[in-house]
């Protein structure tokens, strides 16, 4: 078959981009379509395919973010011609799938969640939103509701990465779908030949990834300061003006700002908890970070459902306000020792060969 990949945008390396590196590696002659490739951010193993972009990619700024050219991006799809392609993936968070589906071809749409800022979080986007951006949502929002719902029908199958992410799809495009959690490069975070990988936990908490809104870290940041804990936030995002307003001058929470993988792992290794206060579709860091054997504290809802397991890897905390959270804190404090080799384990499982292997049974199977 011939095979083609479209993924929303390639300008960074994140979670959607990890999936889309484990298409490449399934199927190396698979062609890539995007609306913007910053090569320079974005290399391997995308470079070793044909990639494509839409126009979106030749406008003022789009290769270090296209997000603000949105309503253009259903007319750049439509463009695409994928006339002699037999299979097409599409790897979607953005819009990505809305393409047209050559005759006898197969459109496979692997989602990460319909577009949160259309749908469940569209509310919470609009008020962390600049002038601009909110006059844009009033003029296009239900524009774009109604072309993300009319794309589903060029989809055949949708798959799912978590259960969470597919009651979204049941309750947004009416669809049923198929659940297959991403990978996670356990093996990098938990390296036992590592000076310190058993050492014990040190004295901090950890939040960590994309500083925004939904994630919620000013909560942590002020359960650790009410507790009179030490929290470091790795990551950087448009919401960490506002939380390094919230810290004020507290001694207590660092900032260390984007990180390499590198970093990441130290902090997760020698972390006491991962703090992780968000509304995730799935959430691979609660996973990096117990593949480093460190334990998660995780607000009860989304895909930390999925992902941490209670009691054993981590704990659960009710609702979205710091009482509860210094609750759990205090709770996990008090529970006897975590265990990391536990941890650990419970991350191998969705290691990036068992994902390879559930897509290409799914996709035997369908075509």
């Amino acid at each position: 078959m011939k095979i083609a990949l479209i993924h929303y945008w390639m300008t960074s390396m994140r979670g959607g981009e990890n999936v889309l590196a484990e298409f490449c590696r399934l199927y190396p002659d698979a062609d890539i379509f995007t609306h913007a490739w910053n090569r320079e951010k974005v290399g391997e193993p995308f470079a070793s395919h044909k990639v494509t972009e839409t126009f979106i990619s030749r406008l003022p700024g789009a290769r270090n973010g296209c997000q603000k050219y949105l309503v253009f991006m259903p007319a750049a799809l439509r463009r695409l011609d994928l006339s002699s392609y037999d299979l097409i993936i599409s790897s979607e968070s953005g819009p990505a799938k809305g393409i047209r589906k050559p005759s006898g071809a197969v459109h496979v749409c692997y989602c990460h969640t319909p577009m949160r800022y259309l749908w469940d979080m569209s509310d919470l986007y609009y008020q962390a939103a600049g002038p601009g951006g909110k006059l844009a949502m009033k003029l296009f929002l239900r524009h774009l509701r109604d072309y993300d719902r009319r794309s589903a029908d060029a989809v055949d199958h949708f798959i799912a990465n978590s259960a969470f992410v597919a009651g979204r799809i049941r309750r947004v495009y009416g669809r049923e779908s198929t659940v297959i959690h991403p990978p996670v490069d356990a093996a990098f975070f938990r390296d036992p030949g590592r000076p310190g990988a058993n050492a014990p936990k040190r004295d901090f908490y950890l939040c960590a990834g994309q500083v925004t809104p939904y994630k919620r870290i000013d909560l942590a940041v002020l359960a650790c300061i009410r507790l009179g804990r030490r929290l470091v936030v790795a990551g950087d995002g448009p919401e960490l003006k506002r939380v390094r307003e919230v810290a004020g001058n507290s001694p207590l929470v660092t900032f260390e700002g984007r990180c390499t993988n590198e970093r990441l792992r130290e902090l997760f290794t020698n972390a006491r908890a991962l703090i992780f206060p968000g509304i995730e579709d799935f959430g691979i860091v609660p996973l990096e970070a117990q593949a480093a054997g460190t334990p998660v504290i995780a607000f009860g809802q989304g895909g930390a459902l999925e992902t941490v397991l209670p009691g054993r890897t981590g704990l659960f905390f009710p609702e979205q306000t710091p009482d509860a959270l210094v609750n759990a804190m205090e709770e996990f404090e008090a529970a006897p020792a975590w265990d990391p080799a536990v941890c650990a384990a419970h991350a191998a499982e969705f290691n990036p060969e068992r994902f390879r292997a559930e897509i290409a049974a799914f996709l035997r199977s369908v075509t």
